[in-house]
């Protein structure tokens, strides 16, 4: 082994071994949180002689005397966090194991005696359940902070699975949750597809699973006008390409802005070219700034075509064509291409979109989903 390589393996390991750390001590700080809120609940369910000692000033009170023997860190809002945190996240009491059932049942009997000795006897048992609870949480406590704004169980639980497996800082979570992913994704399912995403998050089966409408840009920073040239607003998504990495979703890898290919001497160029390596094919993007029409879509037929002719090898699945346009027709989009078709046509916007709005939508396409299914009948 080199020198060199030496202090590269010194250096490696230091780093992994203090991410390593850092994990640890934030789980442990999600384990304490959580256990914190189920303090509260427990003891506040404890009997009507304590509803009437402390009344809704128990959590205030709390707060006053862990401040006064611990200092910083449990303000009345901090510790009613908890207690939400708890409440949404209940369902892990409920699902104890064997091993460690005697550790929850000593808890609960601290929070309900008045004797020390059964408080040092929980504290005893915390080992056990601690390392129980570090298998059951996932994230850290600035992802769960923000999981909490997400009232849906379903919803925050398909954040969940996606923040896990994506490795999302909590920044990106933040804008994933802001961005409306979730109502976006649901938008182009059924209630199957609907409550599939929140059992698994998003699994990339099909050439329609990785299509959103709209995909949300905020992060392009343009203001929202129609000024903009399909030259600016490509340049704009080269310049963050990794932020529009993760609005494409899983499995993208960038290959090429403005590829040409020739034929009969034409030259012509395809915005930008993506891989997906979950669906082992390429995924071609155009931009227009404008209203869609059905000659922006005969022309992404003829460059899908092209690639899956004369570029996608034998093995790789035929090639996805996305149209990325300000404005589009749903009935035109219908009547131009076959219902089988791997080319799709979606919105763009420059802003965060509202999350009432895309509700409302949700709403309008299960009143038709429902409708559909009576007429069956």
């Amino acid at each position: 082994m080199k020198f060199e390589q030496l202090l590269t393996l010194f250096q490696e390991t230091h780093l992994e071994l203090q991410k390593r750390a850092a994990r640890s001590v934030d789980i442990a700080l999600v384990i304490r949180n959580w256990l914190f809120g189920w303090y509260i609940v427990e003891f506040e369910q404890g009997g009507a002689d304590r509803a009437e000692l402390y009344g809704k000033r128990l959590i205030e009170r709390i707060a006053d005397e862990l401040t006064a023997r611990l200092g910083r860190g449990f303000s009345k809002r901090s510790l009613e966090q908890y207690r939400r945190f708890y409440d949404c996240y209940r369902e892990i009491a409920q699902a104890v194991p064997a091993q460690s059932l005697e550790s929850w049942q000593e808890i609960r009997k601290a929070l309900s005696d008045e004797s020390t000795g059964s408080v040092s006897a929980a504290v005893i048992t915390l080992q056990t359940l601690s390392t129980e609870l570090a298998s059951r949480f996932t994230l850290g406590w600035t992802h769960y902070v923000a999981l909490l704004t997400v009232s849906n169980p379903d919803e925050r639980r398909f954040y969940e699975i996606e923040a896990r497996e994506n490795s999302w800082g909590a920044r990106e979570l933040e804008r994933q949750i802001a961005s409306s992913l979730f109502e976006r994704l649901a938008l182009s399912r059924d209630k199957a597809g609907i409550k599939a995403l929140s059992q698994n998050g998003l699994v990339i089966e099909k050439a329609s699973d990785v299509v959103k409408n709209p995909y949300v840009l905020e992060f392009l920073d343009l203001e929202e006008k129609s000024a903009y040239s399909e030259y600016e607003v490509e340049t704009a998504i080269i310049n963050r390409l990794e932020h529009f990495l993760l609005e494409l979703g899983k499995g993208f890898l960038f290959e090429a802005r403005q590829k040409r290919f020739t034929f009969d001497n034409d030259h012509f160029y395809v915005d930008l070219v993506f891989y997906n390596r979950l669906l082992r094919c390429y995924v071609l993007i155009d931009l227009k700034r404008d209203k869609l029409t059905h000659q922006d879509l005969g022309q992404m037929q003829m460059y899908v075509n092209y690639f899956d002719r004369h570029v996608k090898t034998e093995d790789e699945l035929p090639t996805i064509g996305i149209v990325l346009c300000h404005r589009k027709h749903d009935a035109l989009v219908e009547l131009t291409l076959p219902k089988d078709s791997n080319i799709f046509a979606s919105k763009y916007q420059l802003y965060l979109p509202s999350k009432e709005e895309l509700k409302k939508q949700l709403e309008e396409a299960a009143g038709i989903e429902h409708k559909d299914d009576v007429n069956q009948k």
